[in-house]
């Protein structure tokens, strides 16, 4: 059995949870989300709490108990806190600005770079180099993060870059002259 699998999920009073054989709806007071789930695991709802379980010890079945208790905890943290990135720009002249539904950064290209807001996160710039970004879906925050930094990434000579906040940039040396 799972380790992270077996433990249970505490549900706090302002979420509500609804399952059927095939899927997960979890409501709370920053929105609603909801995920497939296969067949082989079953959920338990007691008084403030959520037992994922196994109705087959397979092994394509317990490799799949974990993550799904895992998504099914994320889902429930998110619609009760909402989850936060912060990137931090670093670079002479690197900025930021929300414009509309869509977010304006000035990286050192010639031209500005202007990225889609999705519709369920949040974007608020502060002092025009840090980003702070929040949702309730975890992967959808932690994939505009992403495609954000994608555009510069920290590089080790300078340390200039799109930076997660207290990421470390490991420094190399550059080259010595004779």
């Amino acid at each position: 059995m799972s380790r992270i699998g077996k433990l249970s999920i505490r549900l706090p009073d302002t979420v509500n949870v609804n399952y059927s054989e095939s899927e997960v709806t979890v409501k709370g007071k920053f929105g609603t989300l909801q995920t497939k789930i296969p067949n082989t695991i079953s959920i338990k709802q007691d008084n403030n709490s959520l037992q994922v379980n196994l109705k087959s010890e397979a092994r394509s079945d317990r490799s799949l108990h974990g993550l799904y208790r895992t998504l099914i905890n994320n889902m429930v943290i998110g619609v009760s806190e909402q989850f936060q990135l912060t990137l931090i720009l670093k670079g002479v002249g690197y900025r930021a600005a929300v414009q509309g539904k869509e977010i304006v950064l000035n990286l050192g290209y010639s031209h500005p770079v202007k990225i889609e807001i999705p519709k369920d996160i949040s974007v608020e710039v502060t002092q025009n180099t840090t980003i702070n970004l929040k949702s309730c879906d975890k992967e959808l925050l932690g994939l505009f993060a992403s495609n954000i930094r994608a555009w510069r990434r920290p590089e080790p000579y300078k340390g200039k870059g799109i930076l997660y906040q207290g990421e470390q940039i490991i420094r190399k040396a550059g080259k010595s002259a004779k």
